[in-house]
């Protein structure tokens, strides 16, 4: 038996999300079910970093899984391209030892979030990119309210309140904001992340830059460790898992 560890890229905009629901399109359920054809009815399973939410997007999302095929990794990668949906695509597939796991060897994640800061929205962008109506906001108070972000915090306050997770404690190493022609990306790297807790903190930090509230509000936004003082979890489909770090 092989472990195969496989970076994969996939559109969110028609999946319920990445893990199986009942009766749901999502990402586990496309490639488990090539896999358990490639494997003559027998069922394989996926483990990947992490789950991602119904619409949102990955372009370097890591899965492994275990195989007795002994088909090289770069004709498993095509075999596995050829059969799946054009919405989800196996960027790389190498051979790892035993005891490498998707989600538990991660040491970090980088996440993007992008807002469309154009008067009109391309219509081609409307799946990957959050329309701001033509708002555009004071990058300059974002960036000063990002730094209260940064470092190692309770980040109660920027976690769904239905989460099971007890300690809610994380590192985040850098929070950046740059515009790529009309559009603004936040840009996100930390050694894990809780969940909706990187929509939270883009529907946060637009608020100050719309002037909603003060940077400075931050820093006790993070000291109250209380959903409800932080802003509006922001849409998911300007949300993009971009590189898992091991």
């Amino acid at each position: 038996m092989r472990r195969l560890k496989a970076t994969i890229s996939y559109d969110g905009t028609h999946f319920s999300g990445y893990q199986v629901q009942p009766g749901e399109r999502t990402v586990q359920l496309e490639i488990e079910n090539v896999l358990t054809k490639m494997h003559k009815g027998e069922m394989v399973r996926i483990t990947a970093s992490g789950r991602t939410d119904s619409k949102v997007h990955a372009t370097g999302q890591v899965i492994h899984f275990d195989t007795n095929l002994t088909i090289p990794p770069d004709r498993y990668q095509k075999a596995l391209n050829v059969q799946l949906p054009k919405d989800i695509r196996v960027l790389q597939i190498e051979e790892v030892p035993s005891d490498f796991h998707a989600r538990f060897s991660v040491i970090g994640k980088r996440y993007r979030y992008i807002w469309n800061c154009d008067s009109v929205q391309s219509p081609f962008r409307r799946h990957y990119s959050v329309d701001t109506n033509g708002v555009k906001p004071d990058v300059a108070k974002m960036i000063k309210a990002a730094q209260y972000i940064i470092g190692t915090h309770d980040f109660s306050c920027f976690c769904a309140a239905n989460t099971s997770v007890v300690d809610k404690v994380r590192t985040v190493h850098s929070l950046k904001l740059e515009w790529h022609g009309q559009e603004l990306h936040m840009v996100i790297e930390g050694n894990g992340f809780l969940y909706n807790m990187v929509r939270i903190i883009a529907g946060t930090l637009w608020e100050v830059g719309i002037g909603k509230r003060e940077a400075s509000n931050l820093k006790a936004v993070i000291d109250s460790m209380d959903r409800g003082n932080a802003g509006k979890t922001a849409a998911a489909h300007g949300l993009y898992l971009e590189q898992v770090f091991y």
